[in-house]
C-alpha cells in the first residue's frame, strides 16, 4: 500500500488471552503477534504499544522530520512565560 510506504505503517495491538496481536490499521496485511507468560502482560503491552500520540506531537516530535513543530512548541512556551511590559516585573541593571 502506497501510504505505509510513504507514511509507515499504523500499527493496532490487542491482546487475546496470553498473546499479543498487531496488525495495519491501513490494511496492507502487515502484522504480527508474540506470546507472553500471563494473559496480564500481554494486555499490559498491547494497552501500552495502542496509543496514538496525537496530543503529544509537538512536545515529543522526532528530531529530524518534525522539528519545526518542536521549535514553534518551544518558541510558544518561551513567550507565554515572558512577563508582559509595564507589569513591573521588569529587570533593573545597577
Amino acid at each position: 500500500m502506497l501510504s505505509c510506504r510513504l507514511l509507515g505503517h499504523r500499527f493496532r495491538f490487542l491482546s487475546d488471552a496470553d498473546t499479543m496481536r498487531w496488525q495495519c490499521a491501513r490494511g496492507c496485511g502487515a502484522g504480527g503477534s508474540k506470546r507472553y507468560p500471563t494473559a496480564e502482560d500481554a494486555k499490559r503491552y498491547a494497552r501500552a504499544f495502542d496509543r496514538e500520540d496525537r496530543e503529544d506531537l509537538g512536545r515529543r516530535a522526532p528530531l529530524v522530520g518534525l522539528f519545526p513543530l518542536r521549535l514553534m512548541r518551544a518558541l510558544r512556551i518561551r513567550r507565554e512565560k515572558k512577563p508582559e511590559a509595564g507589569s513591573g516585573a521588569e529587570r533593573r541593571s545597577h
